[in-house]
């Protein structure tokens, strides 16, 4: 899921390896509101799934956000359903389908969507990537090939990825 759209030039990317039935994903929420704010359409913010096996409905959110970007509600879904987490721990995947009616969005297509699967093969395409690149768990942040490692600590990872993206636009305007 993107922020971007095919009409901008190409921005630096921020990849964010993310899993919406974690609570370090839901503490990280306010890097990525102040990243999204700070640099608005000058950096694109993508995020990447990685459902861990302890979380059983993690999965499902993941084809969930997924159908919620499709419907044009990706970010206020995901940071819905972060928002969500122990309820989502409680209740499963009526969850993903209530927060989608209360967002406005389809939520027969969300349930059909979960059942039918439309959304596996993305999921399952940015699991693989992630455990390509080393991502062993969320958040994990990558931004011109650096790894950064939020599910220890977000402590400075904020500030490391404002200097990354400092520079690289830096190097696009020069």
């Amino acid at each position: 899921m993107s922020d971007s759209s095919p009409d901008r030039p190409a921005a630096p990317v921020l990849d964010i390896w993310c899993e919406l039935q974690c609570p370090d994903c839901r503490s990280a929420l306010d890097d990525v509101r102040a990243l999204r704010a700070r640099y608005g359409d000058r950096l694109e913010l993508r995020l990447r799934h990685f459902p861990l096996e302890k979380h059983k409905h993690a999965f499902a959110a993941a084809q969930a956000a997924e159908e919620a970007a499709e419907q044009g509600q990706g970010w206020p879904y995901v940071e819905a359903v972060l928002g969500r987490v122990e309820e989502l721990d409680r209740k499963g995947e009526p969850v993903l389908v209530e927060v989608a009616r209360e967002l406005g969005l389809d939520a027969e297509e969300f349930d059909t969507a979960l059942i039918d699967g439309r959304h596996i093969l993305i999921v399952d395409a940015d699991q693989a990537e992630g455990k390509a690149i080393g991502v062993t768990g969320t958040p994990t942040y990558v931004i011109d090939g650096e790894r950064l490692d939020g599910g220890k600590s977000q402590e400075g990872l904020r500030e490391r990825i404002e200097e990354i993206a400092d520079r690289l636009l830096a190097e696009r305007s020069a």
